[in-house]
């Protein structure tokens, strides 16, 4: 009874379970930077409540998944502010099956339990991967889901432990599931893991089960298409974006190595000492991968510190060197008893980003249960709460926060009916805010040289067509690039009706309107 109590599949659960229990039970998302980013998931949540379906009624590059997770939370909660939050612990519990059969079929409870606590912070803290404590936000937290997903399958690379740990049912659907995650969240992640899948094929042992999990994907592809009918719609919008932001220079990559620095020396240590123990040319193509993939997905992301694949082939690397060393108990040499040591050092990698994102999600939980920061504006937002981080809010910052309070309090007291607003700017906080029927047609946001640029973009015919009021801020995260872009179109199809220092308000004409109801 009391090794039970203390099994490691006891320990994943508890810490699950309490980060869940901190991010849903104060219903309150504290955010510090990137709030327009935590808006687009706000606004989809809306979006998905309201019945529209990702990629059908509006355009993404990021999977239905970004949107239908924090819709969760809001449906099950009636609160924007715990929509995120909500989301993400329910995904915690989601993910735990998967995690406990793949670490502990496969890697020895020591090092299980302290991957699996680092896995979860990362898919619970509510910072960008890199950023400070106190820079909190759930931007981008996609992310961070597709790096728990990928950094899961890496370890299927070593085989179980045992006989009575083989299991390739479990495997086929813990693998298919996080695969179905990350294609759904973010396509890149999803393309990795069938890459590493098409190379851990070499492995005769491990095919019967890679080859079940890549045919329960295709298979739930299939049916979730037959429901969502949006996946080449899908293709087409990760194309634009891949169009307008694909190309990245050596520049953005050293930066990256810069920023990675450290855990890459302490990834070449495990690599080598592995290497030398083994001498396994497969164990070399893992480590490639494990750097190849990291850097060329971190390189894509708007954070710069935090390649997952590194600690979770760390982890790999120090489970098969031990191993090999209790099978071979001869002579002991510098070598061999560094191996020996590698699990320990495992351990101590792991640590500082395990104590820094516990102490991330642990000020989010104690801000948002105290209820501090003030609300974002429009009334359905008393529960999305900013507070200034430290050093204060840059300019522009400041004078977006205020724009959304004056633009809720403007439309609000219109003389006409509030109904398919767009914002013509980086994401529309009114739809969701002031709880207003979105446009169709439209897109979840707009990120100037990131989706969208003056060659690649929404034709004005189509991004306008079911919208009856367009705001146009002064000046917005970027809307001076697109008001250059389709400021001619607006002024051609649209009437000007308030004007204020923060924002121009447009209306469709009458005739328009009526054309359109009848």
């Amino acid at each position: 009874m009391r090794r039970r109590l203390f099994s490691p599949q006891v320990a994943l659960l508890a810490v699950a379970a309490i980060c869940a229990a901190m991010l849903a039970l104060p219903g309150r998302t504290i955010n510090t930077a990137f709030i327009n980013d935590v808006l687009i998931f706000i606004d989809g949540a809306h979006r998905i409540a309201v019945g529209q379906v990702p990629n059908r009624d509006f355009h993404t590059a990021l999977g239905p998944l970004v949107f239908y997770i924090p819709a969760l939370g809001y449906l099950l909660s009636g609160n924007f502010g715990a929509a995120i939050p909500m989301g993400m612990a329910l995904l915690i519990v989601a993910f735990m099956p998967a995690m406990i059969r793949i670490l502990l079929s496969r890697l020895s409870s020591p090092s299980a339990i302290a991957l699996g606590i680092f896995l979860i912070l990362i898919l619970a803290v509510p910072i960008n991967l890199g950023s400070p404590v106190r820079l909190l936000s759930f931007a981008m937290f996609y992310n961070r889901i597709g790096w728990v997903a990928l950094g899961l399958i890496q370890v299927m690379y070593l085989k179980p432990r045992s006989d009575a740990a083989r299991n390739d049912v479990a495997d086929g659907l813990a693998t298919a599931f996080l695969l179905l995650v990350q294609f759904y969240t973010k396509a890149t992640y999803g393309l990795c893991g069938v890459a590493f899948l098409i190379f851990l094929l070499l492995d005769r042992q491990q095919r019967s089960w890679i080859l079940l999990s890549l045919f329960l994907t295709a298979l739930a592809m299939i049916v979730i298409e037959f429901f969502w009918r949006g996946t080449l719609q899908h293709i087409e919008d990760l194309g634009a974006a891949a169009r307008v932001s694909g190309d990245h220079d050596i520049h953005s990559i050293l930066k990256n190595i810069r920023e990675n620095f450290s855990d890459l020396v302490v990834f070449t240590v495990f690599a080598l000492v592995a290497f030398w123990h083994i001498r396994s040319l497969r164990d070399l193509l893992y480590c490639g991968f494990c750097v190849g993939a990291g850097l060329a997905i971190i390189n894509q992301n708007a954070h710069s510190w935090g390649i997952i694949t590194l600690y979770c082939g760390a982890a790999v690397l120090a489970e098969k060197a031990g191993r090999l060393q209790s099978l071979h108990q001869g002579a002991q040499t510098g070598m061999t008893r560094l191996a020996a040591a590698l699990p320990l050092l495992l351990i101590f990698f792991l640590l500082p980003p395990i104590v820094h994102h516990g102490e991330a999600i642990a000020l989010h939980t104690a801000l948002a249960a105290e209820n501090v920061g003030k609300p974002l504006g429009p009334r359905l937002f008393e529960d999305v709460r900013e507070i200034d981080p430290p050093g204060g809010e840059p300019d522009f910052i400041q004078r977006y926060l205020d724009s959304i309070e004056s633009g809720a309090a403007l439309l609000q007291a219109l003389p006409i009916p509030l109904e398919r607003v767009f914002v013509l700017d980086f994401v529309n906080p009114f739809s969701a805010g002031l709880g207003i029927r979105p446009p169709t047609g439209d897109t979840a946001w707009f990120h100037w040289n990131r989706n969208i640029n003056e060659k690649t973009y929404i034709p004005p015919e189509a991004l306008f067509a079911d919208v009856k009021i367009l705001m146009v801020p002064k000046a917005g995260i970027n809307s001076l690039p697109l008001q250059a872009l389709y400021g001619p179109f607006i002024s051609k199809n649209f009437e000007m009706v308030q004007k204020t220092p923060e924002w121009t308000i447009y209306q469709r004409p009458q005739a328009s309107l009526e054309s359109e109801e009848r």
